[in-house]
């Protein structure tokens, strides 16, 4: 009864919030984070952006859509209340600012700020908003820069003996989904869980689902990766899977992996043995902090209060 319930009033909350356009859309708050609050406003360009961001999210069914976009902002609203403990104010450079923006939406032609600017406003969202979470973002890596860039092992010498062994490599198109599990659940009810999703819609609609991962809101794409830039146990994985296939849960540092199978191509490599190395540091250095990033953004999410009014 207590579902049916819930599902009731999130149909209600999710028709009142695809009236028309945002204009029509009656603004009511729906939850607090600490002391930040979230409105049906929120969750309605939260919708729309991830709609715009994702083809695989407009296939997704009203009640997990809503849940999605209502877990994305309280993710980065946590976020945004720990760098205010930092800074007093969510800013970066403009000219810093708009390169990102541009380099981020070069998928969709956009060369200037003036076309974000436009395509977002048809699609009903304030630039404005979407400015700042580009913002908060930013301001978390550098935090977790900060913080950690200490804790970053890398052997440079093992890198640079494996490329003068191997000029031949192979390189895999890869998506993941990172989850955690509470104190009180089972891994393998949860990755069960997870794997009858992956079965019955797809592996991109999981990932927004339930991966907690950066990358979620773009169904878990990895692009392609080096094998030269995957961790051993990782590269064992993805080594046996097959074009389609997935893995089993792969503990790393800040929760458990899945990483499924697209492609792959063998490269044969004309490369600088030193530019080459710099270019897989730079990479192993970006995944070493983003399972920090995992790591210290659950540390601070069990100090913060989340209420749904």
């Amino acid at each position: 009864m207590i579902k049916q319930l819930k599902y009731i009033i999130i149909s209600i909350i999710y028709s009142l919030l695809i009236i028309n356009n945002c204009n029509s859309v009656e603004n009511k708050i729906l939850f607090k984070v600490n002391n930040i609050i979230i409105t049906s406003l929120d969750i309605f360009t939260e919708l729309e952006y991830l709609k715009t961001i994702n083809k695989e999210f407009k296939k997704i069914e009203k009640e997990k859509a809503f849940e999605i976009s209502k877990n994305s902002i309280i993710r980065e609203k946590i976020k945004e209340i720990e760098i205010k403990r930092v800074v007093k104010e969510i800013k970066i450079e403009d000219k810093i600012l708009n390169n990102l923006i541009i380099n981020y939406f070069k998928e969709f032609e956009i060369n200037t700020i003036t076309e974000f600017e436009n395509f977002l406003l048809s699609k009903d969202i304030d630039p404005h908003v979407i400015k700042k979470k580009i913002s908060i973002e930013v301001l978390w890596n550098q935090l977790i820069y900060s913080r950690y860039n200490r804790n970053v092992k890398i052997d440079k010498q093992s890198i640079k003996n494996n490329l003068s062994n191997n000029k031949k490599l192979t390189e895999f198109l890869i998506s993941e989904i990172l989850f955690n599990i509470d104190e009180n659940e089972d891994l393998n009810k949860k990755f069960l869980l997870i794997d009858n999703s992956i079965k019955e819609i797809n592996f991109a609609q999981t990932a927004l689902a339930y991966s907690i991962s950066d990358t979620a809101n773009k169904g878990g794409n990895l692009g392609w990766i080096s094998e030269s830039i995957l961790s051993e146990q990782i590269y064992k994985k993805i080594k046996k899977l097959k074009i389609g296939e997935h893995t089993s849960p792969i503990l790393v540092p800040g929760g458990f992996l899945i990483l499924k199978l697209l492609d792959f191509k063998e490269v044969n490599k004309e490369f600088d043995i030193e530019n080459e190395v710099e270019k897989i540091v730079k990479e192993k250095t970006n995944q070493q902090l983003n399972r920090f990033s995992n790591i210290y953004f659950n540390k601070v999410k069990k100090d913060i209060v989340i209420n749904e009014l």
